[in-house]
C-alpha cells in the first residue's frame, strides 16, 4: 500500500510539473500576443497581468517536481564533508524545517485564497480579474510542494530515500 502511495505520490509531482510547463507556455504566447499587438497597433487588456499570473502558477506548480528531481539549491558541497551520520542528521533536520515552512505557507494560501473568494476580491489591472481564481493555482501548489516535502521527510525517516 505504502508503495502505491508512494508511486502515486510522484505521478502528482510530474503532473504538478507538467502544469507548469503549460503556464510558461501560456506566459510566451501572452509576452508574443502583447508584442504583436503593439506591432499592429492594438490593445488587449490584462495581458500583462494575466502572464504575471501565469508565472507565479508555473513557479509554485514547479516547486514539488523540481524538488523531487534535485533541482532546487542543496547543501551538497557541505554535506559531503560530513560523516554519514550527521549528513543523515542534517538532512532530518532540514526536512522538518522545510516541511514546517511549506505547511505555513500553503496554510496561508489557502487562507488568503477563502478570504479573496468570500469577498469577490479583484485584481487592481485593467481587467479586475476576480483575484481567487490565480491564487487557486499558488495554493494548490504550495499545497502539493509541502505534501511533497512531508513525502520525502516521511521517506527519509523510514530510509527509503538513500
Amino acid at each position: 500500500m505504502l508503495k502505491s502511495i508512494d508511486k502515486n505520490l510522484r505521478k502528482l509531482y510530474n503532473f504538478s510539473g507538467f502544469i507548469a510547463s503549460v503556464f510558461l507556455i501560456f506566459v510566451a504566447v501572452f509576452i508574443l500576443i502583447g508584442i504583436s499587438s503593439r506591432i499592429f497597433g492594438f490593445y488587449i487588456r490584462g495581458l500583462a497581468e494575466y502572464s504575471g499570473y501565469c508565472m507565479a502558477a508555473a513557479s509554485f506548480f514547479a516547486l514539488a517536481y523540481t524538488f523531487v528531481e534535485g533541482g532546487h539549491i542543496r547543501i551538497t558541497l557541505f554535506l559531503e564533508k560530513v560523516s554519514k551520520t550527521k549528513k543523515i542528521f542534517l538532512e532530518m533536520w532540514c526536512l522538518i524545517i522545510a516541511t514546517y515552512f511549506s505547511g505555513y505557507l500553503a496554510y496561508y494560501f489557502i487562507k488568503m485564497l477563502i478570504i479573496s473568494y468570500k469577498f469577490q476580491e479583484r485584481s487592481e489591472g485593467a481587467d479586475e480579474i476576480l483575484i481567487w481564481i490565480p491564487q487557486t493555482s499558488v495554493a494548490l501548489g504550495s499545497t502539493i510542494f509541502f505534501i511533497c516535502i512531508s513525502h520525502q521527510l516521511i521517506l527519509k525517516i523510514f530510509k527509503k530515500n538513500d
